[in-house]
């Protein structure tokens, strides 16, 4: 199936508007070691992020698990926010604390500071994805674009300021955009359940390769370098509800778990659909299935960007 395309969102689609989202939360370091101390403990280049743009980052065990995945912006030299699940944070927070010893670095909850709205369609404009500028005296981070019906969907997130206007989005329209986007995000209940590559992190700028150590970083290079992941990304529409942490099982194999829903929505004209970690060996035959191998079909749909298999 494919749910993928390149023109434009029209003005009267359900695709288009405005929603908070108060499952984002915000957490803030400052201080003259910021940088520095989220550059050792990040997936992502912190010292060289520049104002006006944004990057994705995740949070590792030093299993390589992602505990948290974040979207970063600079607010100024000696200030990094990191936009994540606001289900994940007060757990992040706690143990990014335990490592900042004498850095000078404070991290807090920033959330209250910072409130977040989500927009699609025209509402989110046209800037390049991860772009950062001012909004409604707050700030605007565009992100990558959902592929869907043939229609290019913009996507972007306020944080601060007044909020937005603009017709009302659906929830389970935002989240299956955010799904089909293939931009992963951490939650509850997908915490260190995930290697980055499962969920192709690096595939849309979360990991950068060229940096120093942190946590996970040997197990996430030799991911990458020595071909040995065979679990990926994949879009799946299914015919019932969908929820993170849900198994997928295969019909070749249902006595084990074929894979697991990182996020999941609902698309206008499509129906649920969710971001799956996958065997990659899942996607040559058979059948997938929702929880047991007789449960719903879920069928693999088209993510906006090419994925390789394990080995290329």
């Amino acid at each position: 199936m494919i749910i993928s395309g390149m023109s434009p969102t029209p003005a009267e689609s359900p695709l288009r508007g405005v929603l908070p989202l108060p499952d984002w939360g915000v957490i803030r370091a400052r201080g003259a070691d910021a940088r520095g101390f989220l550059h050792g403990q990040l997936t992502q280049d912190v010292t060289h992020l520049v104002p006006g743009t944004a990057r994705p980052a995740g949070y590792c065990t030093a299993k390589g698990r992602l505990l948290a995945s974040f979207v970063m912006w600079a607010a100024d030299a000696d200030t990094v926010l990191l936009a994540c699940s606001a289900d994940v944070l007060p757990a992040t927070l706690k143990r990014l604390r335990m490592f900042v010893l004498r850095a000078k670095c404070t991290l807090d909850d920033a959330s209250a500071e910072w409130p977040a709205w989500g927009l699609a369609g025209a509402e989110a404009g046209e800037a390049a994805p991860w772009a950062v500028r001012p909004a409604g005296g707050g700030v605007r981070v565009a992100l990558p674009p959902a592929l869907v019906g043939g229609q290019a969907v913009p996507r972007a997130l306020q944080f601060g300021g007044e909020a937005p206007a603009g017709p009302a989005l659906a929830p389970a329209t935002w989240l299956g955009l955010e799904a089909a986007s293939g931009v992963p995000r951490i939650v509850a209940a997908t915490v260190e359940q995930f290697v980055p590559q499962m969920v192709n992190l690096e595939l849309v700028g979360g990991v950068n390769f060229q940096k120093g150590c942190y946590p996970g970083q040997e197990v996430v290079a030799r991911s990458q370098y020595r071909g040995t992941l065979k679990r990926r990304g994949q879009l799946l529409v299914g015919t019932a509800p969908l929820h993170p942490g849900q198994e997928i099982v295969h019909s070749a194999d249902p006595g084990q778990p074929a894979g697991l829903v990182a996020l999941a929505g609902e698309l206008p004209g499509v129906g649920p659909v969710a971001l799956a970690e996958l065997k990659l060996a899942a996607l040559e035959g058979g059948s997938l299935h929702l929880g047991t191998a007789d449960g719903p079909v879920l069928t693999p749909a088209a993510l906006p960007y090419a994925v390789p298999v394990s080995g290329d």
